[in-house]
């Protein structure tokens, strides 16, 4: 079934983008390319019993792609994942629509931030906390991507500015991920850093809510086009 959709990341995408360690300034030799993109469904396909799916995986290895409107529900959620699509530096591919997303990205952001990257760090402290306490290392991977969302969390609370590459903080992150820094240090850089949102969000410039009217305007407009030209471009 999946690749009855193929096309539409192939011939409607609008952005693409690579995420993940490349675009968070912590690759190394032997890291993959993590691309994510945002496709536009002709509006047509709407109109059948079967419509067009919300997301798709490929064609590319550690690819994958959400429908537009899917899109804009999970990043006007504060979901990192989806914002960090929308500010990562490593832009591939993008049409005219796609450069009206990347310039709609502000409308996206609000103070649930604290939340979602909060919750999100908290999940991948407990995967590296678990596998320490069943007696074996921790996960150190999941711990640079908990610090990472701490410290990402943490900067975009506090200017309105939400920063991928980790900056300063590359070489401590990659000696955590090696494994080079132990338990009870990494766990206090958690603290510290969990205390570091905590405060952010008392002073943040970021609004309550994000935009969400500006977006469904550009939303519509976006399904409008797509009808006259039958391309997400």
């Amino acid at each position: 079934m999946a690749q009855q959709w193929d096309h539409l990341v192939e011939q409607h995408s609008i952005l693409t983008v690579v995420v993940g360690s490349r675009a968070f300034g912590l690759a190394t030799a032997g890291s993959d390319t993590d691309r994510r993109g945002v496709y536009v469904a002709p509006t047509e396909d709407f109109w059948r019993l079967s419509k067009p799916p919300t997301h798709l995986e490929g064609p590319l290895p550690e690819q994958f792609a959400w429908e537009v409107e899917r899109f804009c529900e999970l990043a006007l959620s504060a979901n990192p994942n989806l914002l960090e699509v929308l500010h990562s530096p490593l832009v591939e591919h993008r049409t005219p629509l796609g450069t009206e997303l990347l310039e709609l990205a502000p409308a996206f952001l609000s103070r649930s931030v604290h939340q979602t990257f909060g919750r999100y760090a908290q999940t991948q402290f407990a995967k590296a906390r678990s596998a320490r306490e069943r007696g074996g290392e921790p996960r150190w991977k999941n711990v640079v991507h908990m610090l990472r969302l701490l410290i990402s969390g943490s900067v975009l609370l506090e200017t309105g500015t939400l920063r991928t590459d980790v900056g300063d903080d590359r070489d401590r992150l990659l000696a955590v991920r090696r494994g080079e820094v132990p338990w009870e240090e990494a766990q206090a850089w958690q603290e510290r850093l969990a205390a570091r949102l905590d405060r952010a969000l008392e002073h943040s410039p970021l609004p309550e809510r994000p935009d969400a009217a500006r977006v469904e305007e550009w939303l519509i407009a976006v399904r409008r086009r797509a009808l006259r030209t039958g391309l997400g471009e």
